[in-house]
């Protein structure tokens, strides 16, 4: 393999919005060597639960941080490992988490504020704090970064210098709106509501959620910890221009008393609200080098408890690309390139799922209903439709088959765009201070050529079981090329489009 030559130490990355998704995109930019300032107009942090579930897919990634980030959000939140689907009170299927590949076989419920605690612990472990009480007044991009104002609450201004402006700062977006970006889609025209409630008489083990359908709408019951749900309830349509303030306790126990499994009894409201169903996105998640992520870029239905997860999984695929450019590891616009249609993709299909889900969930007609229901088990029953499905819960499914940093894929093995689930016992694909890919070879291959471009590749190379194959995996574990019969040169030939500055 060939010398590196020294880095440059990079102009820091300015990221707008201290929630959850900003929170990931400073802590993956910092663990990469990347300096970052991320700052927020609140004035201190929220305490309410809002989104609470992290999906297998968002962990697998998260573990790739280090430092026992994974284990101390599992230790702190509740496994749920099967999702229950019913039908005016009576049971309909039982889909089963634990059948997905990965060290995660379940979802992680955990209130948005205890997410953000331990995101927020770990950040400042390596040097970085939220800024808060401080805004993004204004910003000049150009061809090389941005310069920003920064606005604090007591009115005095600075103006600073920045490789790139990310913005995590929400569905309504100062920084979308400043860029001009459409934020195309609809607002549906029912209300919903949400809350977080201690209850009796659930029916269902702690580690399990349920979804009733019904003829007047749905109704959803996340379990937080034992004797406390998140519970999420269709109100119907409604051509009032906003949603009118959530029903009071009584309210949402008459709605689970009509559409529940029965039995359960709300005993204390610890918070709630109401909302309508937006289903956008933004037409570019990147203009130059400012980029957005998060609901941001992209808004749907919080039911399917995808939003901060697509959102994380953003910061994700965003943050090795920058640090790799940034660091000066690689040259070629492919890389910063490849963010928009990766996660543009991705951010269509979960709006898409969620719509689906939705509609499935809120069909008025009679008849469809019962065909719904009649179908529903059956369906379900299959084994490929149910890891189907688990697989979209889960985000486990989510690939990039049409990126543009996809290289080839031989006729009998897996195509570039896989996710590849992480193995027991194997450092995650992407960890450590540097974003490298990885090699797996298989038996026979010969030793890697000497110009293969270290900066770029990680020194320890894995196994592969198909001999004579050879695998390249991306810092954030998809499949980036496959090859058989020891071909090195499709592997150089990938490195080259990247642009390694290696001597």
């Amino acid at each position: 393999m060939t010398d590196r030559r020294p880095e440059r130490r990079p102009d820091p990355v300015l990221i707008a919005g201290a929630g959850p998704v900003g929170l990931v995109m400073a802590l993956e930019l910092a663990r990469y060597g990347v300096p970052v300032r991320i700052v927020d107009p609140m004035t201190a942090r929220a305490t309410t639960s809002r989104a609470v579930a992290i999906w297998p897919r968002t962990l697998e990634l998260l573990d790739r941080a280090g430092g026992d980030l994974t284990a101390e959000l599992i230790t702190a939140g509740n496994k749920v490992i099967a999702a229950h689907m019913l039908a005016d009170g009576k049971s309909l299927a039982r889909v089963p988490l634990a059948e997905i590949e990965s060290p995660y076989p379940f979802v992680l419920m955990l209130p948005q504020s205890e997410t953000e605690r331990i995101l927020l612990h770990h950040l400042e472990a390596r040097g970085v704090r939220p800024e808060l009480a401080t805004a993004l007044a204004d910003f000049t991009p150009d061809e090389e970064g941005v310069t920003a104002t920064l606005r604090r609450a007591d009115g005095s201004e600075e103006t600073a210098r920045f490789a790139a402006l990310i913005g995590c700062d929400g569905a309504h977006s100062p920084v979308r709106h400043r860029l001009g970006l459409a934020f195309a889609g609809e607002t549906l025209g029912s209300d919903w509501a949400q809350g977080d409630f201690h209850l009796t008489g659930m029916p269902f083990p702690v580690d399990e959620f349920a979804t009733c359908l019904h003829r007047e709408g749905p109704a959803v019951l996340f379990p937080l910890s034992p004797g406390r749900y998140r519970v999420i309830v269709g109100l119907g349509p409604n051509p009032a221009p906003t949603a009118p303030p959530p029903p009071d306790m009584a309210g949402f126990q008459a709605l689970l008393d009509r559409r529940g499994p029965g039995g359960i009894t709300l005993t204390e409201t610890l918070w709630s609200t109401s909302f309508r169903i937006n289903e956008r996105q933004v037409e570019s998640y990147r203009v130059g080098r400012v980029f957005l992520a998060g609901d941001a870029a992209h808004v749907h239905s919080p039911a399917g408890g995808q939003g901060m997860n697509t959102g994380m999984q953003d910061a994700v695929n965003l943050a090795w690309k920058l640090a790799l450019v940034l660091r000066g590891c690689a040259t070629s616009p492919l890389l910063l390139d490849s963010y928009d249609p990766e996660r543009r993709a991705v951010g269509a299909e979960v709006i898409a799922t969620s719509g689906r889900l939705i509609r499935l969930s809120t069909i008025s007609n009679p008849l469809a209903r019962q065909l719904r229901n009649i179908v529903m088990p059956f369906v379900l029953g299959l084994a490929p439709v149910r890891h189907a499905l688990a697989g979209e819960l889960t985000e486990t499914a989510i690939h990039y088959a049409d990126s543009p940093l996809n290289g080839a894929s031989w006729e009998a093995g897996r195509r570039a765009g896989t996710r590849l689930a992480p193995l027991a016992g194997e450092v995650p694909y992407g960890a450590g201070d540097t974003p490298r890919f990885t090699l797996r070879l298989g038996a026979g291959v010969p030793p890697p050529p000497d110009n293969l471009p270290m900066g770029l590749v990680d020194p320890v190379m894995r196994a592969n079981p198909v001999p004579g194959g050879i695998e390249l995996v991306r810092p954030d574990g998809y499949l980036a090329l496959a090859v058989a019969e020891g071909e090195w040169e499709p592997v150089l030939e990938y490195m080259r489009r990247l642009g390694p500055v290696d001597a």
